[in-house]
């Protein structure tokens, strides 16, 4: 084989690596957040935006406080940076420009490194509207940048204050194949 071929040979690998989606990168994840075998991507985001958290009592131990999860906030971006929708809740809640609207029930997190909320598998409900999000059954937080609770002292004397903290995650929508 000589040295052009070759070289049109491994770059043709090479692009078809750098566009292959996501769906390959599933042996990289904890198996507890992996979708299911016979979904595809729908849909690929970054999310960025932010957490907020509130200093309170822990309810399993009302003396101890802590700081607690109140909800996230984020614009959904496409992989070209323009905003595609939006990310926000209590309850979860996934908006896409066009409308269409998805909740789900988290079944899995795994630890996605220190300084980072967990990765993060949930089983969609049915969407609302017609659009994106239409057949939309899994979404998948990963490459996660950030979110953790803050660093601050959470105590009686600053029960009630809140905390805005930055992230970042790609979330991937998949679809029955």
């Amino acid at each position: 084989m000589n040295a052009k071929r070759l070289l049109c040979l491994s770059g043709a690998a090479l692009a078809f690596t750098c566009l292959a989606p996501a769906a390959f990168a599933q042996s990289n994840l904890p198996e507890s957040v992996r979708v299911p075998d016979g979904h595809k991507i729908s849909m690929e985001t970054t999310g960025v935006g932010e957490i907020t958290y509130e200093c309170r009592a822990k309810a399993s131990m009302p003396n101890e406080m802590e700081w607690a999860f109140v909800g996230p906030k984020a614009a959904l971006n496409d992989r070209s940076g323009k905003q595609v929708g939006t990310y926000f809740g209590p309850p979860a809640t996934w908006e896409a420009k066009d409308g269409s609207i998805v909740t789900g029930t988290q079944l899995a997190v795994a630890p996605a490194g220190a300084g980072n909320i967990p990765y993060q598998l949930v089983k969609a409900n049915p969407a609302e509207g017609k659009g994106a999000m239409t057949g939309v059954a899994y979404i998948q937080r990963v490459a996660i940048k950030g979110g953790v609770a803050p660093a601050t002292a959470c105590a009686a004397s600053n029960n009630g204050a809140k905390e805005v903290v930055k992230y970042q995650a790609d979330y991937i929508f998949w679809a029955a194949k």
